[in-house]
């Protein structure tokens, strides 16, 4: 019996989703952003697509939103509500919650939405996490700077990867930084700036359980590229390492603490100095960055379109298994060009698995027998890169500038 499935997306992405949907001989509806009415949609697989207007750039009104779905609903009988982005996701928890749509709710998306509840519920659950406070009182924040040394990172609540993220070395640069926040304080938290090497875990989730899992470590974080420019490179990790058990360890702890169902989540983890693995941060989604593109090289999985089967399986009130079908280590590395299509055949090597194609950007998936191979492959081609390619633009403007 086929199924109705409304995906909500505010960026361009998630075109597997939408194809594997469709070939899970479900109907799909496309809700996007009018500014994106010209990228290349696979619309040859969507049933209906509905343009928001922007109010700003991929922001949409809300109380329209909803209207908008109302009218919707009026004609179609939905069965589930997906959000394709991060961005998307309060979206779609709000609809749910409105019409009655099965699904995670407004409580549960604040756990992987928003950094100072997803914080503080791994702190209630006995979770490892860098030390937080809230800036909402000046006494409170005067306490934790003093019982909390610098450096502090200041993090908007809601943002995505490494957006409008500062670092803060001392109370002095801090109170300044709060009054120029104004207003917008509320929507920041404070956290203790923890040096180490950071890893993600990509996810599908079904029936509470973990039922694939892939452990990666960024050998460039996209604060670092962010902040300092550079080539973001990130790499999958053996699941029998050490390092591998211990992330699959807290990601649990994580992922169960913070009550998701199904579907699919991105989460990352620092390692100490001191060695020992904290949270960072969780969402329900996809991870960004191309990086499903480097666990399809290495696993045989396309996360997005084992996340359609996943969704139709619950919907069909059938049962989902994943199965690998490969075994390399696979790596990703991303850089903005100066060219709108850069030349990619100096990097051309047995180990490509493929070349990614954004304008302004270059792009490259890896997958080898060896993950020294991999590493050494993505950091011969950052070298060449930064040299040849590269683009270095200054990092957005944030409220605090």
């Amino acid at each position: 019996m086929e199924k109705t499935i409304v995906c909500i997306a505010s960026y361009y992405k998630g075109c597997d989703f939408l194809i594997g949907c469709k070939e899970q001989d479900n109907r799909v509806i496309l809700i996007t952003s009018e500014s994106l009415r010209s990228e290349d949609w696979p619309f040859s697989y969507i049933d209906e697509t509905y343009y928001m207007p922007d109010v700003e750039k991929h922001v949409w009104n809300m109380d329209d939103f909803v209207k908008g779905f109302a009218y919707l609903m009026q004609h179609h009988t939905i069965d589930a509500v997906v959000a394709l982005d991060d961005f998307d996701v309060e979206k779609a928890a709000m609809i749910r919650e409105t019409f009655r749509i099965p699904g995670m709710g407004q409580t549960t998306y604040r756990y992987f939405r928003d950094k100072l509840a997803m914080r503080q519920k791994a702190k209630d659950s006995g979770i490892s996490i860098p030390e937080f406070s809230a800036i909402f009182n000046d006494k409170a924040l005067q306490k934790f700077t003093e019982e909390v040394p610098g450096p502090w990172v200041l993090k908007p609540r809601s943002e995505a990867s490494a957006t409008g993220i500062i670092k803060i070395s001392s109370q002095e640069e801090l109170w300044p930084a709060l009054e120029r926040l104004g207003e917008e304080r509320m929507k920041f938290l404070l956290e203790s700036f923890k040096p180490g090497d950071v890893y993600h875990v990509d996810c599908l989730v079904y029936e509470d359980k973990i039922v694939f899992a892939s452990f990666s470590k960024y050998l460039a974080t996209p604060m670092k590229v962010s902040h300092e420019g550079g080539v973001f490179r990130t790499v999958t990790l053996s699941k029998k390492t050490k390092e591998s058990k211990a992330l699959d360890k807290i990601n649990k702890e994580v992922l169960s603490s913070f009550g998701i169902r199904n579907g699919a989540t991105h989460s990352e983890y620092i390692r100490g100095e001191d060695g020992q693995f904290y949270f960072l941060e969780a969402s329900s989604r996809i991870g960004g960055v191309h990086i499903p593109e480097m666990i399809e090289a290495a696993t045989g999985i396309n996360l997005w379109k084992e996340w359609a089967k996943l969704e139709t399986a619950i919907l069909k009130g059938e049962k989902y298994e994943v199965q690998e079908t490969k075994k390399f280590y696979g790596g990703l590395l991303v850089s903005l060009a100066k060219e709108e299509v850069p030349d990619t055949r100096p990097l051309v090597c047995d180990e490509v698995d493929r070349f990614l194609s954004k304008k302004y950007h270059i792009g490259i998936v890896y997958k080898a027998d060896k993950p020294e191979t991999v590493i050494s492959r993505l950091n011969e081609a950052a070298d060449y890169i930064t040299r040849e390619v590269m683009q270095i633009l200054p990092p957005a403007k944030s409220t605090l500038s």
